[in-house]
């Protein structure tokens, strides 16, 4: 499968080892734009819709460049009728490519972007538990900030670990797993793999099952569903 302008999540399993990335593209050395926008302190929510049902999650405080440009993006209406464009079982969806509004069938996806990054704001206490919302980026070798992606994402559905797994994993990375983030790894599962790699900026509150229902559809090569899967992200105001 050819990366060398897609933005997209590489899955390399060697060794039971993951490397993930996103291959280079031509607006790697933009910033995040400065806006006036400021976003109260308080818990943000969003809604995916689909077809499939809807996603409700929530953002985190605790990545405020990520939990702002996201809530822009809603705003101005720019993920309506987009495509989750990847998809690989046990692993995520991923979605956010502005390519995929007018995608002909069977046309590749990933390499869309908005033409600019947002800073990486890594979290130890924020990991890459199944529901986890997190920002798409491209590959160390372009990207060594790892910065991320302004408006591609992706939500986790993952693996369950046993704890032994899951410990060599934190040795390998130098992560010691609290004993609630082991729970969660050894119980719903995801893909610790990634954590302190890509930033996690929020969380699925509801909808879990419409993840793996969207992460169960039949795919084609470089992992786009046979049938669209249309959605739409809104602001839910409480």
């Amino acid at each position: 499968m050819k990366t060398a302008s897609k933005l997209i999540i590489v899955l390399i399993c060697v060794a039971a080892n993951l490397q993930t990335g996103f291959a280079q593209q031509t607006t790697v050395s933009k910033q995040t734009p400065t806006t006036n926008t400021k976003v109260e302190n308080k818990e943000q929510k969003v809604q995916i819709s689909t077809e499939h049902g809807n996603i409700v999650l929530k953002l985190y405080n605790e990545t405020p460049q990520h939990r702002d440009n996201f809530i822009k993006l809603v705003n101005d209406s720019f993920y309506h009728n987009l495509l989750f464009h990847r998809v690989i079982r046990n692993f995520m969806i991923q979605g956010g490519d502005p390519q995929s509004k007018t995608a002909t069938p069977g046309q590749q996806l990933g390499a869309g972007d908005i033409g600019y990054t947002v800073p990486a704001e890594f979290n130890p206490k924020l990991i890459h538990k199944k529901g986890a919302l997190a920002a798409a980026r491209q590959g160390d070798k372009v990207n060594p900030q790892k910065r991320s992606s302004g408006c591609q994402f992706y939500i986790v559905q993952g693996q369950v670990l046993d704890s032994v797994r899951l410990q060599m994993i934190g040795m390998q990375n130098g992560i010691t797993y609290t004993p609630e983030q082991i729970a969660a790894y050894t119980t719903i599962g995801g893909t610790p793999l990634l954590d302190m790699n890509y930033t996690v900026f929020g969380e699925v509150i509801s909808g879990m099952e419409v993840i793996d229902a969207i992460a169960a559809v039949q795919t084609m090569p470089g992992d786009r569903p046979m049938k669209d899967v249309k959605f739409t992200i809104t602001l839910i105001n409480e």
